[in-house]
C-alpha cells in the first residue's frame, strides 16, 4: 500500500447525512459521499494486510486492496484504474455503493481491534467520480455469436447476466413484467437510498451494448397450442421463449412475502411491506395513483426489523405519520459485537439505520397474538413480550397489551420466488420452493430442463443485492459455457 501506516495515522471516516429535518420533505438520496482528498485519507487506512480477508466477505471478490492503493495515489489515471478493478467484478457498484450492508468492512482484518476501513464509501466515491468524469461508457461486443438468452427479470441478477452475455456477443432480450426496469431495485428499494436515475442509466449503457429490454411482459404458461408471437403483449408464454431463444435465465425476485396468520389479518389497514413501498415510487416517478397507502397521520406499526422493516419506517415518517413503531422477535443485539469472537464473519449486533434515527420506537422480543379492529378496520394490535431460554421462544404471562395502530405493515421477509414462473418451465424446485441449481464450477446455474439457467433470489431465496450480483455474472458464465463450449467470462 502507499501508507504503510495509514491505518494507525487516520480515523475511520463516515459519510454524512442531511439534517433529518431537512431530507423527510423529499425522497431524494441525502447521503453525503466522500470527496477526492477524504476518499483518498480513508483509503490509506487499508493495511497491507497480507491476507485481505475483504476479498472473501465480498461476495463478488471485489479487489479492495487495489481499488484502495489507486485511490490513495490519487492521480486521475489512477482513479480511472481503480474504476476499471472496481468494474472487473462489479457490474453496478453504484448499487452496492449505496445499499449493500458491507460484509467488506465486517471482514477487514483491521476490524479485529479497530473501525474497519470504509471500503463501501471508497466504492461509492469510484463510481461517482466515474460517472461524473464520463468514465462509464457502452462496451458493444466487437463480434456477435448469433446466440440469443432471454432473462426473465430485470433486477441485480438479471442485469448482471445481461450486461455479461451481451457483451461476449449474445443476442440478450430482458422480460420484466413490471412498467419500469429494475425489479426490487426499482420498486422495493425507496428513492431516499437509492434514486432510480442510477438504474436509468445502466439500462441506457445496456441498450447501447446490445441488449433489448421488454418491459410489461410476464413471463408464464400459457395452453397448448395458443402463442404470443407479438413481444409488446403483456404475456409470453414459457413454451415459446424455449423455442425462440438459445437459453434462458431465470433471474426474478423472491417476491412472495411472509404472512403473518394471526386473528384479524383480514382488517382493513394490515398490509405486506410490498403493497406500500412500491406505490411510493410509483408517485415518485410520476405515476398517478388512485387511493394511494399512506401513513398520514396513522399510528404506524411495521413488524419485521430488517432492511424492508427499516425502508417502511423512512417511508412512513415522509408521509407525516403520527408514530411508527418497529416490531422484532428476536431479543436486543448487543450493541458493540465480540469482535475476536465473530471475525471476519457477518456479526450479530444492534443495527440502527438512518430511517430510525429519523424517529422510531423499536420494541423487541415482541409478538404479534392479534390484530384489532372495529367494524372492519383496525385500531389496534394485541402484543405479548417474549422470553429466550436455551433458544427457544416462551410468551411471558402477564405481559400482553394492546397498542394502537391505524396501519400495520408486514415486513418479515420473502419465502419464495413466484410459483408460477418456475412452474411454467418445468423447473424443479428446492425444499424452499426457490428454482433448484448447484453452483457447481461444471453446469452450475443450470436447471433439469436443458437451457433453463436461475440465478439470485430465484435461485438462492431472500439475499442481498451484491449475492444477485455475483450470481448474474456466474450464471451468465455458465450460460456462455453452454452455447459456445467455453467462456472467457470471469466466474
Amino acid at each position: 500500500m502507499g501508507k504503510v501506516t495509514g491505518f494507525m495515522e487516520y480515523e475511520r471516516l463516515e459519510e454524512g447525512y442531511e439534517p433529518v429535518a431537512v431530507r423527510l420533505k423529499n425522497y431524494k438520496e441525502f447521503v453525503i459521499g466522500l470527496n477526492t482528498e477524504q476518499a483518498k485519507v480513508q483509503a490509506a487506512r487499508c493495511m497491507d494486510c497480507g491476507t485481505p480477508f475483504c476479498n472473501s466477505g465480498c461476495p463478488v471478490n471485489n479487489v479492495i486492496p487495489d481499488f484502495n492503493d489507486l485511490v490513495y495515489r490519487g492521480g486521475e489515471t489512477d482513479w480511472k484504474s481503480a474504476i476499471a478493478v472496481l468494474h472487473s467484478t462489479n457490474n453496478f457498484p453504484e448499487f452496492t455503493g449505496r445499499i449493500c450492508p458491507a460484509p467488506c468492512e465486517a471482514a477487514c482484518t483491521l476490524n479485529v481491534n479497530d473501525d474497519a476501513v470504509g471500503i463501501k464509501s471508497i466504492e461509492h466515491a469510484i463510481i461517482d467520480r466515474a460517472w461524473a468524469e464520463g468514465w462509464v461508457t457502452p462496451r458493444p461486443a466487437p463480434v456477435k455469436t448469433g446466440k440469443t438468452v432471454a432473462v426473465v427479470g430485470s433486477g441485480p441478477a438479471g442485469l448482471a447476466a445481461a450486461q455479461q452475455l451481451a457483451r461476449v456477443g449474445h443476442s440478450v432480450t430482458v422480460f420484466e413484467k413490471n412498467d419500469r426496469v429494475g425489479g426490487l431495485l426499482r420498486y422495493g428499494i425507496p428513492d431516499f437510498k437509492m434514486e432510480k436515475s442510477h438504474i436509468d442509466r445502466r439500462v441506457a449503457q445496456m441498450e447501447a451494448e446490445g441488449v433489448v429490454f421488454r418491459t410489461g411482459v410476464m413471463v408464464a404458461h400459457l395452453p397448448e397450442g395458443s402463442k404470443v408471437t407479438n413481444w409488446a403483449k403483456d404475456v409470453v408464454s414459457a413454451g415459446e421463449l424455449l423455442e425462440q431463444f438459445d437459453a434462458v435465465v431465470l433471474a426474478g425476485g423472491s417476491e412472495q412475502s411472509r404472512d403473518l396468520p394471526v386473528p384479524g389479518r383480514d382488517l382493513a389497514g394490515v398490509h405486506f411491506a410490498m403493497e406500500f413501498l412500491p406505490q411510493q415510487n410509483k408517485v415518485n416517478a410520476g405515476d398517478k395513483l388512485k387511493n394511494q397507502m399512506r401513513a398520514d397521520g396513522k399510528h404506524v406499526i411495521v413488524i419485521g426489523g430488517g432492511d424492508t422493516g427499516s425502508d417502511c419506517v423512512g417511508t412512513s415518517n415522509r408521509h407525516g405519520a403520527k408514530s411508527v413503531t418497529q416490531f422484532e422477535l428476536l431479543p436486543q443485539p448487543p450493541e458493540v459485537e465480540d469482535r475476536p469472537m465473530t471475525w471476519p464473519y457477518w456479526p450479530i449486533k444492534l443495527r440502527t439505520s438512518s430511517s430510525h434515527e429519523e424517529g422510531c420506537e423499536r420494541e423487541f422480543a415482541i409478538a404479534t397474538k392479534e390484530f384489532i379492529g372495529e367494524k372492519g378496520k383496525l385500531t389496534g394490535v394485541k402484543t405479548v413480550r417474549l422470553e429466550w431460554v436455551n433458544g427457544k421462544m416462551t410468551e411471558m404471562e402477564g405481559s400482553e397489551q394492546v397498542l394502537q395502530a391505524d396501519l400495520v405493515l408486514l415486513a418479515m421477509g420473502f419465502v419464495s420466488p413466484v410459483a408460477s414462473i418456475v412452474d411454467a418451465f418445468g423447473v424443479t424446485k428446492d425444499a424452499r420452493g426457490n428454482a433448484k441449481a448447484s453452483t457447481d464450477f461444471t453446469g452450475g446455474y443450470r436447471t433439469n430442463v436443458g437451457k433453463v439457467f436461475t440465478a439470485g433470489d430465484m435461485r438462492r431465496g431472500q439475499s442481498l443485492v451484491v449475492w444477485a450480483i455475483r450470481e448474474g455474472r456466474q450464471a451468465a458464465r455458465a450460460v456462455d459455457e453452454f452455447l459456445m463450449g467455453t467462456s472467457d467470462l470471469p466466474r
